[in-house]
């Protein structure tokens, strides 16, 4: 009698990592924070290039997404093809263009220009962004050491976001606005030394076709849909937005349904079967769409309503800097004692906490409730992206880390995106509905005003009347930031409540 023996199982080997691989993961870090810096530096320049290039208030919005929005639509492609020519060739080639792309966006002489600047620093940074995490999960295999080297990069992540608004301050206080964009160059060169000598070359050895149908749906789906919450949010609700939206609807159906007909698809949406791995990627989104629609706001509402120059609101948002950093001691922590659900959850909580926190501060002069509400926040959200992070590359084979790192980089960067967007909506439209009667003014002042407060605050100089109403502006705007911190906070403790529901704990 012949017995059958079983057989055996290929065990994936666990190396630990030396000091080449921690010297890469600081360049890869280093790119990841500037990408960051990049997505929201702009918004403590806004009032200054408004007074440059006088950009409408839908123009506002699109220089401040228009860069994640493009970022978000090209993400899956760029991660897939990034496991077919190699991550680090793609690293290198995203990286220079990135830097060709920010030197146009500091000449530009228009608002549509700059806008379009902002798009291509998009199109290169979607190529930077599930290059540097891919390799982190190869290069990383030892578990205990990946979910430390996920919480340097989510640092870089999270803490280059919030450290945004402190270098556009010192900037600004010396330079003009287009030096928030030249101050990438010397950066960008640092991180190709940096990648060009310590980074190794890796690719999926078995990539199958690149589907290009399937990457122009991916970017048909989202892009459309933001373009109907912005026309919406100018015009009203009309039939060019409501066929907008429908078309994105229906690309993402398509793009679902041809994903499950591919043998190597450009996202497999089998993973999203599993209710974990849904629920964490819409928890990190989530909390990344709460964090950034804040940043893109409040530092406007530090200068244009606390009256603090360009400076001094960097500084004063320091504290949610230091917090975002300050995830690269605690979250593995947290996370190894807690596990992954229970971690992600509490810290979604947190984050609730501190933007409830932010909301009453908002509505008082004095700033320690803003500070403490800053360092709550930071911390919340960057516990949070280290635990998601974590968990959906540690679902997925070595070979298929460029396509899980999309899936979730997709989700960071659409929830930037979203946040700008969506939460932007919120507020102009809270912020117009709680204008002071502008009546008295002349045409251009009362459209100034209804356009922005950044607009407003250029047209009227005025004593008297003048005067006036741009204090019920202000107000306005302070209102409009209470009211949009207290649906974050709302969106984030269902998120919270997710993902203790359907995302593991065990490690």
């Amino acid at each position: 009698m012949t017995t059958c023996m079983p057989a055996p199982v290929e065990v994936p080997v666990i190396a630990e990592a030396g000091a080449r691989e921690w010297a890469a993961l600081a360049a890869l870090a280093l790119a990841v924070t500037l990408l960051a810096v990049d997505a929201t530096v702009l918004a403590l320049a806004l009032p200054a290039l408004t007074a440059e290039l006088a950009p409408s208030s839908t123009q506002v919005l699109w220089i401040g997404d228009a860069y994640s929005f493009a970022l978000a639509g090209l993400l899956i492609s760029m991660g897939t093809l990034a496991d077919r020519i190699g991550r680090k060739r793609l690293l290198l080639i995203g990286t220079a263009v990135f830097g060709a792309a920010s030197l146009l966006a500091a000449l530009a002489p228009t608002a549509g220009w700059l806008i379009a600047a902002r798009a291509l620093l998009g199109v290169a940074g979607a190529t930077v962004m599930p290059s540097t995490l891919s390799i982190v999960r190869n290069i990383f295999t030892d578990p205990k050491q990946r979910t430390r080297a996920v919480a340097v990069w989510s640092a870089g992540a999270s803490g280059g976001a919030a450290l945004g608004p402190l270098v556009g301050g010192v900037l600004l206080e010396h330079f003009w606005w287009g030096s928030v964009f030249v101050i990438n160059l010397p950066i960008m060169l640092l991180v190709l030394a940096g990648v060009a000598l310590v980074v190794p070359e890796s690719r999926n050895p078995n990539p199958g076709r690149f589907d290009l149908a399937s990457a122009a749906l991916s970017v048909a789906a989202i892009v459309p849909l933001v373009w109907a919450v912005k026309q919406a949010a100018s015009t009203g609700i009309d039939a060019a937005g409501l066929l907008a939206a429908a078309g994105s609807i229906v690309a993402a159906v398509v793009f679902v349904r041809r994903q499950r007909t591919l043998r190597t698809p450009l996202v497999d949406v089998t993973l999203f079967a599993s209710r974990a791995f849904t629920g964490t990627v819409l928890a990190s989104m989530v909390a990344v769409f709460a964090f950034s629609g804040l940043l893109f706001f409040f530092s406007q509402y530090l200068q244009l309503v606390r009256g603090y120059s360009p400076l001094q609101a960097g500084f004063r948002e320091l504290p949610g800097t230091v917090a975002s950093i300050a995830v690269v001691v605690v979250a593995v922590r947290v996370i190894t004692r807690l596990g992954v659900g229970n971690a992600l959850g509490a810290s979604l909580l947190f984050t609730a906490a501190g933007f409830g926190l932010l909301a009453v501060a908002e509505g008082s002069r004095g700033y320690l409730g803003l500070a403490l509400a800053l360092v709550v926040i930071g911390l919340g959200v960057g516990i949070a992206y280290t635990a998601a992070t974590d968990a959906i590359l540690g679902a997925v084979p070595g070979e298929r880390a460029g396509a899980a790192s999309a899936i979730s980089e997709m989700s960071y960067e659409l929830g930037v995106a979203l946040g700008i967007a969506l939460l932007g909506t919120l507020h102009t439209v809270f912020y117009r509905d709680r204008l002071p009667d502008l009546s008295g003014l002349p045409d251009p002042g009362r459209r100034a005003v209804t356009e922005s407060l950044a607009a407003g605050t250029q047209a009227l100089t005025g004593a008297g009347p003048q005067a006036q109403i741009l204090a019920g502006a202000r107000d306005a705007f302070a209102h409009s930031m209470q009211l949009t911190s207290i649906i974050a906070a709302v969106l984030l403790l269902v998120s919270a409540v997710i993902a203790w529901k359907v995302v593991p704990s065990n490690r």
